[in-house]
């Protein structure tokens, strides 16, 4: 038992590590480029519906916290918030690109294709007047000041002679992650090309910490990303694992499973309305270790969008309820018929 958990210890760190360096670079970049996504895009219902899969394929929160407010603005449609709210898949994406990078791609291709054909049908045969109304301004962490001046001589000298305790955390939290990796404690098994992503990935982060304005060290990597994220990614992450292998080490699950996979896949589904980042790790999880098939989780990646929608229900509960039913029959027809597609 002391064993299993160790094991899940080890993994949990694995998969919140590489959360933690990419939430912050994508934390840097969206700073970096405050605004390009408000900018000729309302024009044209393609740009709206490519604009809303980009959103949603960002991984994390952040995406699809701004398709509600460009929709809030009226800048993209309804159905452009669908395609949204499918592609995105919350943190868990940055899960499902730790544990299956190539597989969490292919699902990402499948959600923005499948997002932007359910987007334009929602226009095409829903009318919106009823339902858009005058939002009221949004305040979600969108990050609305000036562009951050990523590199200064003068500030990086005294980021490195006086550091911040928030920086020297920061920082300690980034070389431990790199040096568990490189001295073989953690990823023993994983890929090569992966331990090098990590390790670019955890040197840039390094960069990132070294360089960036006090404001924006405390109020975005600090507050936002590890405060706010890393604490429940982590939680969620061990806890899941956890229960995930005692389920399949001292239970076995397999024929239920195998017996009712058409239930699991709407109870897949039926969680995916819970507006929450961490239901939908467990059939990440499921999936990872071969015990539910493709399909199911496609059905679950449509149906979730973590928090995605959290601000739309604040600004909108008719929008909310709508997205809402139509992810959820989407990923019902999606995810039945891969599955009979699997079967045949």
């Amino acid at each position: 038992m002391f064993e299993l958990i160790l094991g899940v210890l080890k993994e949990s760190i694995i998969i919140s590590g590489f959360i933690f360096v990419m939430m912050m670079l994508i934390e840097y970049i969206n700073v970096q480029t405050h605004g390009i996504w408000q900018r000729n895009i309302s024009d044209k219902k393609w740009k709206q519906y490519l604009t809303g899969a980009v959103l949603g394929a960002i991984p994390g929160c952040l995406g699809a916290y701004t398709g509600v407010v460009l929709y809030s603005h009226s800048l993209i449609s309804l159905g452009a918030v669908v395609t949204t709210m499918i592609a995105t898949s919350g943190d868990e994406a940055f899960v499902m690109l730790a544990m299956f990078p190539d597989k969490a791609i292919f699902l990402t291709i499948l959600l923005i294709i499948i997002g932007i054909i359910a987007g334009y049908l929602t226009d095409r045969f829903i009318k919106t007047k009823k339902i858009t109304h005058s939002f009221e301004h949004n305040e979600f962490p969108l990050h609305k000041e000036d562009k951050c001046q990523c590199y200064n001589p003068k500030e990086f000298k005294s980021n490195l002679l006086n550091p911040s305790f928030n920086r020297v955390a920061l920082v300690s939290l980034i070389v431990l992650l790199l040096v568990l990796v490189l001295a073989g404690v953690i990823m023993t098994d994983a890929k090569e090309w992966i331990k090098y992503t990590v390790i670019i990935t955890g040197l840039f982060s390094l960069f990132v910490v070294f360089t960036v304005p006090e404001h924006f060290l405390k109020k975005h990597l600090w507050d936002h990303v590890f405060k706010v994220h890393l604490p429940k990614i982590f939680m969620w992450t061990f806890g899941t694992l956890l229960v995930i292998n005692i389920l399949l080490n001292f239970v076995n699950i397999q024929p239920l499973l195998h017996d009712n996979m058409l239930l699991v896949l709407l109870f897949a589904v039926l969680i995916g309305i819970i507006p929450e980042s961490g239901p939908h790790l467990v059939f990440v999880t499921l999936f990872a270790q071969g015990t539910i098939p493709f399909s199911i989780l496609l059905a679950s990646s449509i149906a979730q969008d973590g928090h995605g929608m959290l601000p739309l229900l604040a600004e909108s509960k008719s929008s909310f309820f709508i997205v809402k039913a139509i992810n959820i029959v989407v990923a019902l027809i999606a995810g039945y018929g891969l599955y009979l597609f699997e079967m045949g």
